[in-house]
C-alpha cells in the first residue's frame, strides 16, 4: 500500500460555528491498509458513516489485490481477462494515459515485479536474481493489456496488474464527487495521505495542508512538515521512498520498482508531491515521476499544463534539498 506523506495542518481542524450557519462534519475511518477522513462544510449532515463505507467496500470488490474475491485478483488469475466493471474501466484507462505519456515509467502491469521484489500481496522466499527480473518482464508491459466494449483482455497469462499506485487517489475522487452529488461544495476528502479539497472554509479561509519529508536533524520527528500549502481546488498527493523499504545487506530496497527496468528506484529523488486537477491524475503522475530523475521530471511537469510539483532530493553530497516548480511554488506558505 501506498505510505503516507502528506497530513492536514492542524489549523483545518479548528472549527467555530460562523455567521452562514454553515458548519464543520467529519467523517473517519480505516480503508486500504491505512485511514481516511472526510471533512465538509453544509447546515447540516447529509452524509453517513454507512454511506462511506459502502463505496469503499464496492472500490475494495473490483480493486484490491488483497481481496482474493476482487476483480483486480480475478483478472489476475485469469488466462485472458474479464468483463470490468466501472472501477476497474476507469483506472485502467487512466493508468494507460498516464502509461503512455510518461514512456513506461508508470505502468500497472508492474505486479509480477512487485511480487518478485516483496511488496505484494504475498511475501516472497528470495530477491529475484538477473535472470528472473529478465523473465519477469516478458509479463509487463501496458501493450499486454486491452480495454475493449468493458472486457479489460491480457495478451499472455503472466500478465498481471497492480494498481496500488492509482487506487488511493481514484477512492478520493469517488468521494469527492459523491459529495458533490449531494449539494456539498466545501469539502475536503483524504485517504491515505493523498487529498482533494474544493471550497474555502465558512470563515473564508483556504484549506492548509501540510507536506511531510525526511528529518534531516531531528531524530524526533522522523518526518516532519517541509512546507505548507494553502488550497482552494484541486488534489495533492505523494510518493517517496524513505518510509516503505527494507535492507538488504547493504543494499536499500524501495517499494517503487521501475517497470522498463525490473528493478527498485535508485536515484536522487526521496519524493515528490504532484497538485492535479483531480487525484486519480495526481496519484499516477507521483509514482511516474519518482522513477524519472529530478530533471527530467522537473522538465517534464514544466511542458504539463495542469500539473505542479515539489520535490525533495538527495545532492551528491549526500545533503538533502528540495524544488518546486513555479505554480507549485505560488502555494506554498
Amino acid at each position: 500500500m501506498r505510505f503516507l506523506l502528506l497530513c492536514l495542518f492542524a489549523s483545518l481542524l479548528t472549527f467555530s460555528k460562523q455567521p452562514d450557519e454553515l458548519k464543520p462534519f467529519r467523517i473517519r475511518g480505516f480503508a486500504q491498509g491505512t485511514t481516511y477522513q472526510i471533512t465538509y462544510y453544509a447546515k447540516d449532515s447529509s452524509i453517513s458513516k454507512e454511506q462511506v463505507t459502502y463505496i469503499l467496500a464496492q472500490i475494495d470488490s473490483s480493486l484490491s489485490i488483497y481481496k482474493p474475491y476482487s476483480l483486480i485478483s480475478r483478472f489476475n488469475r485469469s488466462a485472458s481477462g474479464l468483463q470490468a466493471d466501472k472501477h476497474l474501466q476507469r483506472v485502467v484507462q487512466k493508468a494507460q494515459q498516464v502509461s503512455k505519456k510518461t514512456g513506461g515509467a508508470f505502468d500497472i502491469t508492474v505486479q509480477p515485479l512487485v511480487q518478485a521484489w516483496g511488496f505484494g500481496a504475498a511475501p516472497a522466499s528470495e530477491l529475484p536474481d538477473s535472470a528472473a527480473i529478465q523473465a519477469l518482464l516478458q509479463c509487463v508491459d501496458t501493450h499486454k493489456i486491452r480495454l475493449r466494449k468493458g472486457h479489460l483482455q491480457k495478451a499472455e497469462p503472466c500478465v498481471r496488474i497492480d494498481v496500488d499506485g492509482i487506487a488511493q487517489g481514484y477512492t478520493v475522487d469517488v468521494l469527492a464527487n459523491f459529495l458533490e452529488k449531494k449539494g456539498i461544495s466545501k469539502y475536503l476528502v483524504e485517504l491515505g495521505g493523498e487529498i482533494r479539497v474544493k471550497g474555502r472554509k465558512p470563515d473564508g479561509k483556504l484549506m492548509a495542508i501540510g507536506i511531510e519529508g525526511p528529518a534531516v536533524n531531528n531524530p524526533n520527528d522522523p518526518y516532519p512538515i517541509q512546507k505548507i500549502i494553502k488550497l482552494g481546488k484541486g488534489a495533492i498527493t505523494s510518493s517517496g521512498n524513505y518510509r516503505k523499504f527494507y535492507q538488504s545487506g547493504s543494499r536499500k530496497i524501495s517499494h517503487l520498482i521501475d517497470p522498463r527496468t525490473g528493478y527498485p528506484l535508485d536515484n536522487e529523488l526521496i519524493s515528490v508531491t504532484v497538485l492535479a486537477g483531480d487525484a486519480m491524475t495526481a496519484d499516477a503522475y507521483d509514482n511516474a515521476l519518482m522513477g524519472m530523475g529530478l530533471k527530467n521530471a522537473f522538465d517534464f511537469v514544466n511542458r504539463q499544463k495542469k500539473l505542479e510539483a515539489y520535490f525533495i532530493y538527495r545532492k551528491t553530497d549526500g545533503s538533502v534539498a528540495d524544488t518546486a516548480t513555479t505554480g507549485f511554488t505560488k502555494l506554498m506558505q
